[in-house]
């Protein structure tokens, strides 16, 4: 992927972590759903970073080489 791309796809990651954590409540989650958007929120802010540091080159690299 080029760095414009990658760019757009964190984007679009961080973009949904800032939508779910629109839905929690600010407190200690109490229920499987808030813990459950709680982890939803983690992922896509782990796969932005990823996207937008590219820290061991998983995205940059092509397949099969």
């Amino acid at each position: 992927m080029d760095p414009r791309q990658r760019m757009i796809v964190g984007t679009i990651w961080i973009a949904v972590a800032a939508l779910m954590a629109t839905t929690l409540e600010p407190s200690v989650p109490s229920s499987a759903g808030e813990i459950a958007r709680l982890f939803v929120v983690a992922l896509a802010l782990f796969l932005a970073a990823v996207y937008l540091l590219d820290p061991w080159e998983i995205v940059s690299r092509k397949p099969f080489q």
